[in-house]
């Protein structure tokens, strides 16, 4: 989400402000989910506190999932409670997201070490079969990160729509931000600002709300007067070591490799998709959702539960 929506189709940018601060309809599925009570941990990285939520067993195998840039672990809240009947579920928010800590500096590395901290400390390394880890986006490039460096701990990784572009593709780098998060006066007023990045088009308006109101908080200014902010670090890209970023992230990989798309995803286009198929020469499963852009977990959520259910399964897990 991001305050500037310029140049942003009024259908994107103003996806909740129609519902005027109320709560669009959802199905019951999603409310059920919702629903599902978990555990709240926090844990020490590197002198920063990343949060993280666990449902289910903890003697059953693991599977932790791991969201994009500027998300949070609620982005899975209604992906995780389809999972715990047969897993220990646990969902991270890296530093400078959501209600973890914000760090002076950022990584690939740092949040990589992230996810292992909270494997670790959730005891997904202390079953006895190694832990499967689900990432969108920008959660993808650091979970194979994560993969190169310790592919020994995980059974495998599933990666969500995260573009891997050829060499000759120019890219700039991701938006970066050193201006602090505008504050809003109402909450009304800061949902009907939330928009996706990149923007889309979302059918599924109860979920967009759910997620917006799980990525503000309440502040006090110096006069008293409360206001609404985003909870990401508006200058994570500015403090960001890129250096530890490899070139071919899929190379190296030992465990399980998977990758799923939105069928329609504008990052992860037929010419990038190929292009990723060309980087690994070990069998990789490759998904993708039909009618799901880049957010395909909140176009298409039942089918993408359905297709990590299929993946997993097919690596008897």
């Amino acid at each position: 989400m991001a305050d500037d929506v310029s140049g942003v189709s009024p259908f994107e940018a103003n996806l909740l402000a129609r519902y005027r601060g109320q709560k669009p309809d959802a199905p019951a599925w999603f409310e059920a989910a919702i629903a599902t009570p978990y555990e709240m941990h926090f844990v020490d990285v590197d002198g920063t506190r990343v949060k993280y939520q666990c449902y289910g067993n903890k003697d059953k195998p693991g599977l932790l999932l791991a969201h994009g840039n500027g998300a949070h672990a609620h982005w899975y809240d209604f992906i995780a409670p389809a999972f715990i009947e047969d897993y220990h579920v646990v969902s991270i928010t890296f530093s400078g997201m959501g209600d973890s800590d914000w760090r002076e500096m950022y990584g690939f590395r740092t949040f990589a070490d992230e996810e292992l901290a909270v494997c670790e400390h959730a005891g997904l390394f202390d079953n006895g079969r190694k832990p499967v880890i689900v990432a969108h986006s920008f959660g993808g490039f650091i979970t194979l990160r994560a993969a190169q460096t310790h592919a020994d701990k995980f059974t495998g990784v599933i990666i969500a729509d995260s573009g891997i572009r050829p060499p000759e593709d120019k890219w700039d780098g991701p938006p970066r931000r050193s201006r602090g998060n505008r504050a809003y006066a109402t909450l009304d007023a800061a949902l009907a600002r939330f928009r996706l990045a990149p923007p889309q088009p979302c059918e599924n308006h109860y979920i967009a709300d759910y997620i917006a109101r799980h990525s503000l908080k309440q502040v006090e200014n110096e006069d008293g007067q409360t206001g609404w902010v985003w909870k990401f670090d508006p200058g994570i890209f500015v403090n960001f070591e890129f250096s530890d970023m490899s070139t071919n992230l899929l190379a190296g990989v030992s465990c399980n490799v998977a990758l799923m798309r939105g069928q329609d995803s504008e990052l992860v286009t037929d010419r990038i998709w190929d292009y990723m198929r060309s980087l690994r020469t070990e069998p990789m499963d490759m998904v993708s959702i039909p009618n799901a852009q880049h957010h395909l977990f909140l176009d298409q959520p039942l089918a993408f539960i359905e297709a990590l259910k299929a993946q997993l399964k097919s690596w008897d897990y």
